[in-house]
């Protein structure tokens, strides 16, 4: 990460993530990473209390409920397969349902290369497990920069220990609240990426990339539902960027 890159941290936080040499070291680019998404991570506090919530009114135990969280981990999948949740589970249509909703994380994954691409195999691939929409956000907003891995790896960390202790928290609060959308915490997920998807236009403006996903999202909402929004505005707006970045390598 360039110094510029530190200095928006705030004055004291620039001079504790400097290491001796004058150059950021892999745990000053982490800690940024932490920092940074400190913000995003009390959006995932407020929706995830939501999905706690749910998870207690489903009737799932605690250990269930904190056990889904820690090993999917994917905010948009749990909350589908509790609408899905039957006695016994209909394992299908959850994984069905699963596998079709976290399509879009093969395109983030595809894009992680630039990131963590001179990492160990194994060590990439276990890192991975950390791509949120949400931190992945944050990632591509700061752009390239030293021990970009190590910055990645640090927003990851705070959205992972912030969904966790939401889904505890949530099910705690679902003994005592009935409805927790009723608050309007379920706002906080669009809201956050709204936020998050300005930050990322004004840093890299692509107009036709933005109406082009804008478009296949609002039409597969009209026609189609579900998950495919998300799929197809994801496919559309990747498509758009790759033909771009194509014409302007073309000789």
């Amino acid at each position: 990460m360039t110094r510029r890159g530190y200095r928006r941290l705030g004055g004291s936080w620039h001079k504790a993530l400097m290491s001796s040499s004058g150059q950021p070291s892999a745990t000053d680019a982490f800690t940024a990473g932490v920092v940074r998404c400190l913000p995003v991570g009390l959006g995932v506090l407020v929706y995830g209390l939501v999905f706690g919530a749910l998870t207690a009114q489903k009737g799932l135990s605690l250990a269930e409920a904190t056990s889904m969280s820690a090993i999917v981990f994917a905010g948009s999948a749990q909350f589908v397969a509790l609408g899905l949740w039957t006695v016994p589970p209909p394992v299908l249509a959850l994984a069905l349902a699963t596998f079709l909703i976290n399509f879009r994380f093969f395109l983030m994954a595809a894009t992680m290369d630039r990131v963590i691409g001179d990492w160990p195999r194994p060590r990439a691939l276990l890192a991975l497990f950390f791509v949120t929409d949400e931190n992945w956000a944050v990632t591509m907003a700061e752009g390239e920069r030293r021990h970009w891995g190590a910055f990645f790896l640090g927003t990851g960390v705070v959205v992972y220990a912030s969904w966790l202790l939401a889904t505890v928290l949530g099910y705690l609060i679902g003994s005592v609240v009935s409805d927790p959308r009723q608050w309007g915490f379920d706002f906080a997920f669009p809201a956050m990426f709204l936020a998050l998807a300005v930050a990322i236009g004004r840093k890299a403006p692509a107009p036709l990339v933005w109406i082009a996903s804008a478009v296949a999202a609002l039409a597969a909402d009209r026609w189609i539902g579900g998950s495919a929004p998300v799929l197809l505005g994801g496919l559309a707006g990747a498509g758009v960027a790759a033909l771009r970045a194509g014409g302007r390598r073309a000789p």
